[in-house]
């Protein structure tokens, strides 16, 4: 028996769709070419069996997605992935906020920012560059007409550059759909 999850955990739990996700065994050639590609190079998940009921957007979302997230220079992943948590925690997408925080934690090779993170959110004690990254994300994903030029020099302070400032407003931002979408099409449960 499975049960929602309300609580961020860096323990991926299952995503349970409201939309009936396609079968691939019964694709279309369009949705088969759409799932060629998927988001992060995964798996071909129920999530994204979902989203192939409109293949061509799909087609558009996860290249773009892959882009954003994975694209070499500019901003350093495991950044981007902070930048995903942040909007993830703000807009409380406990199945987003896991993956992201388990990927970023495997990066780094340490749990304590992500379980900080967790427990005190912009309280969590963390590094001036990690604080920053943390706090512009959260504060854009609350309010974006809120964000300022003082903020984007509070990123500029510990060190990153314009590049890198772009790279953590598409990752954070992408993630403002990602979650709306997670949150609209299914739920995190324990379990299957």
């Amino acid at each position: 028996m499975s049960r929602v999850i309300h609580k961020f955990t860096t323990r991926v739990p299952t995503w349970r769709p409201h939309v009936t996700p396609i079968d691939y065994e019964q694709a279309t050639p369009a949705q088969r070419e759409a799932l060629q590609e998927t988001p992060s190079n995964t798996k071909i998940s129920d999530y994204v069996l979902v989203l192939a009921h409109d293949p061509e957007s799909l087609r558009i979302r996860t290249s773009l997605f892959n882009g954003i997230m994975y694209d070499k220079g500019g901003l350093a992943r495991e950044e981007r992935e902070l930048g995903a948590v942040a909007a993830s925690v703000v807009n409380r997408c406990i199945y987003c906020a896991a993956v992201h925080a388990q990927r970023y934690n495997n990066i780094v090779g340490d749990d304590r920012v992500m379980g900080d993170i967790f427990l005190r959110g912009k309280e969590a004690d963390l590094d001036p560059r990690t604080r920053a990254i943390l706090k512009f994300g959260m504060r854009l994903s609350e309010c974006p007409p809120n964000v300022t030029p003082e903020d984007i020099g509070s990123l500029k302070e510990v060190g990153l550059n314009d590049q890198e400032i772009l790279d953590l407003t598409l990752s954070t931002t992408l993630f403002g759909w990602a979650n709306r979408l997670m949150h609209t099409l299914g739920e995190p449960v324990s379990g299957k």
